[in-house]
């Protein structure tokens, strides 16, 4: 006993070693010395661990009552070693002390922190400890391997061919598909075909195929915007006149009514009030023959050419009597020459930043090219040497300044996420690399009052749907952050998906009652939002959905497909409603299309009722502008079709590398006796599955019988589109909820199944228990629902 307490006290005095002792100025009073007791203890130690009364008998009566070893301690010291057991327990009272204080500390600094920092609804801003330990059913979660962040090429690739992928419908695809490279995509939709059986007379006869046309789909589409090649590399800034590219006033009002319109209220950067008072001194100026400053001839063309590309193609003829490309091309290198003259690489001007920002918001939207990437990452760094990332009210600007510092910076952020999901590899801006606030939710002509407003306002202003939609866009990027910390088991899916479930439930309570359904602003607010939110769902599952090895819980299968149905439908109604009609020309900004290849591979996968599978192919004909006469099977395989077509050509011109993990296969394809033998396993283990978690998911269904096919693999054994086969109707039951579906996978035996599972306990506090109903279930939308017919114009 002597021997350990030596011990013990010879680790706490080093421990106190090292240490660096305290300065002269940080010496504080002395403290108390910590008393402890040193009494006997006399019942032995089982009777002393249980609270219970010993009998001092050896051994005593409860031991022998309950037949545990009765142990007691060791006689008293002798005051030698008494006095080194106090010496003992002093120094470890000292040393909870220090950590108490340092604990203290840190507490204090991280709410510092935490405060100076922008925080999303709904959000703590920071990892909570049950973040850190992953669930127990979620230890095993592996992602595909056929999708990577990052990208290598060989070098024999066509550097001529404009990298904006292939056309299908209104679906622009690269080598990225929902920012993931898939290097493999057209071998993986060879394999999916194979299993998709021909069906009617249009295997017979490719003519009948309307979609099967095109050399074209490598062609630019009408949307895409290119800037100069020449914009970085001049030779000298161009010394060209003003008045080569600005239109006569009264054409300039009109563009620049056309720009509040349909650019300001969805795509802000300017503060309006300021703008059109520096707008009259800039015509001014040109009448007196004054050439005015650079930089906001700059912000003015930039302003004209997002109002051209804003308007439709007729609407340009019949206005202005130009084709709308040659005055988009008019607008854009007048912006580029006046950013040029401004010296916009070498600038510490905000206004010259603004326009350059101005510039990007109409080119990056649909069709992104790496000249788009590069363009964005070269703005990031300038607004960050120009300290945009810091929020203005730290160097005593005014009101309008801060507010426009943040409108530049959170613009930025977004063409940042924008061009990392179609070019990548991922976001540059961190969450923590800034503290710039979000804008203030107020009118522009609020903050030129006397007592400018330092709080958001509680009703819709000029701001609330920029606001919404940066703060959407934030969370975005905090998935971005959080699904490779989900694959290095530093965080689970079932706190990410209620970080989700958090930020929607307080923006909905935020800026619901803000919402009146009868006017056209609020309702393109809820379809925007619709968009953003539902996304988040699909970001964050998509990666881990069901093929040949492995099936998806029902659960999850429900959220992530339910939610991609609603970003269709969102975008339709964007694109279809009449009223919305000005703010078309953004929709591709907001998503791609790229959510109607899952919703594809789950009608194929499973027979569906019939009206959710009309709702559903609804959708589909809209996104791949299918011909409605065609039955869902042939439809299948004819975007499969041309899918893998155009997508063999594009990366044979690209030329992608594929990883080497890519190459050799995951793991051997599931066998029908593997799948009983594992539905078998499965069964056995939700059987002794605790109490509380058999209660919140309730008992296990029949588990159906899939078919599993044996066929020739892409070369990593699984691919995007393989799901288990075509479930035939008496087999159509749901899977279950918590039990493991699938067999071998990514080095592991069949008992040792890579897939994706839940903490179904809680799970069921972020999701409703009732959806495993076998069906796509198109979860409800919190906000108001309504018909286009509720609309009038309003203001």
């Amino acid at each position: 006993m002597a021997d350990t307490y030596d011990q013990l006290s010879q680790s706490l005095r080093v421990a106190s070693a090292s240490t660096s002792p305290p300065t002269i100025s940080d010496r504080k009073p002395q403290q108390p010395r910590i008393r402890r007791r040193n009494r006997l203890i006399t019942s032995c130690l089982e009777c002393r661990r249980r609270k219970l009364k010993c009998d001092k008998l050896q051994p005593c009566t409860n031991c022998i009552k309950f037949s545990r070893d009765c142990v007691f301690l060791a006689p008293a010291l002798d005051p030698a070693g008494q006095a080194k057991l106090a010496e003992v327990k002093e120094k470890m009272g000292m040393l909870e002390r220090t950590l108490e204080e340092d604990v203290a500390r840190r507490r204090s600094a991280s709410r510092s922190t935490d405060t100076s920092h922008p925080q999303l609804p709904g959000q703590d801003g920071g990892d909570s400890a049950d973040e850190l330990t992953a669930p127990e059913d979620e230890r095993d979660l592996e992602p595909t391997p056929l999708a990577t962040e990052d990208a290598a090429y060989y070098d024999d690739a066509d550097d001529d061919l404009v990298d904006l992928g292939v056309q299908l419908g209104k679906m622009r695809i690269t080598e990225r598909v929902g920012g993931f490279v898939r290097p493999k995509l057209s071998e993986e939709l060879t394999e999916a075909l194979k299993e998709v059986p021909p069906q009617g007379e249009c295997d017979k006869d490719p003519s009948l195929y309307p979609m099967r046309s095109s050399g074209a789909a490598l062609v630019p589409g009408h949307e895409y915007v290119a800037p100069s090649s020449g914009f970085f590399f001049a030779p000298e800034p161009r010394k060209t006149s003003l008045m080569q590219y600005l239109p006569a006033k009264t054409t300039a009002d009109r563009l620049l009514r056309q720009y509040w319109e349909a650019v300001h209220v969805i795509a802000r950067t300017l503060h309006r009030p300021s703008f059109e008072r520096q707008y009259q001194a800039f015509w001014k100026d040109i009448s007196m023959g004054i050439e005015p400053r650079v930089s906001f001839q700059a912000v003015v063309l930039a302003a004209m050419l997002s109002a051209v590309i804003s308007m439709p193609e007729e609407k340009v003829l019949l206005d202005y009597g130009v084709a709308k490309q040659e005055l988009v091309e008019n607008f854009r290198q007048g912006t580029e020459t006046t950013l040029s003259r401004a010296n916009f690489l070498r600038t510490t001007k905000l206004e010259t930043l603004q326009a350059f920002v101005m510039y990007l918001i109409p080119l990056c939207r649909s069709e992104i090219s790496r000249a788009h990437s590069a363009l964005t990452g070269t703005i990031i760094r300038l607004a960050e040497c120009m300290g945009l990332h810091r929020d203005g009210s730290h160097y005593g600007l005014g009101p309008v300044e801060i507010h426009v510092r943040r409108l530049v910076w959170y613009q930025i952020c977004f063409l940042d996420i924008r061009t990392c999901e179609s070019t990548g590899p991922r976001p540059q801006i961190r969450r923590e690399d800034f503290d710039t606030k979000f804008p203030l939710n107020v009118d522009d002509v609020d903050l030129e009052s006397p007592f400018p407003p330092t709080e958001d306002s509680p009703r819709f202003t000029d701001m609330t749907i920029t606001r919404m939609r940066f703060e959407c866009n934030e969370m975005h990027r905090l998935i971005w952050m959080e699904r490779p910390r989900i694959e290095k088991k530093k965080t689970t899916l079932t706190s990410l998906l209620g970080k989700i479930q958090n930020f929607r439930s307080a923006m909905e309570k935020t800026y619901l009652p803000m919402l009146d359904k009868k006017i056209p602003l609020h309702f393109m607010a809820i379809q925007t939002y619709g968009v953003l939110s539902t996304r988040m769902h699909v970001m964050v599952l998509s990666r881990y959905a069901s093929n040949q090895h492995r099936l998806m819980p029902e659960r999850l299968r429900q959220i992530m497909l339910g939610s991609a149905v609603l970003v269709l439908e969102h975008a339709m109604t964007i694109e279809t409603t009449p009223a919305l009609s000005p703010w078309v020309w953004y929709q591709g900004a907001l998503q791609q299309y790229h959510t109607a290849l899952l919703v594809l591979a789950e009608l194929y996968a499973k027979p569906r009722d019939p009206a959710v599978e009309a709702r559903v192919w609804r959708c589909l004909d809209f996104a791949f502008e299918l011909p409605p006469a065609l039955s869902g099977a042939e439809k299948s395989r004819m975007i499969l079709g041309e899918l893998r077509d155009k997508t063999s050509v594009y990366q044979s011109m690209r030329r992608v590398r594929a990883p080497t993990t890519m190459n050799a296969p995951v793991g051997p394809r599931i066998h029908a006796h593997e799948y009983q033998r594992n539905q078998e396993r499965a069964r056995r283990s939700s059987s002794v599955t605790s109490s509380g978690a058999s209660e919140a998911v309730g008992s296990t269904p029949e588990i159906p019988n899939f078919e599993f096919k044996v066929t020739s693999m892409a070369a990593t054994g699984e691919h995007f589109f393989a799901l288990p086969g075509p479930i035939s109707p008496q087999n159509s039951s749901d899977t279950s909820s918590n039990v493991n579906l699938a067999g071998s996978g990514s080095g592991g035996s069949p008992g040792n199944d890579p897939m994706l599972d839940i903490d179904w306990n809680e799970w069921d506090k972020l999701f409703p228990p009732n959806m495993d109903t076998g069906d796509i279930m198109i979860p409800p939308f919190s906000f108001p629902q309504f018909s286009p017919t509720d609309l009038q114009w309003g203001t």
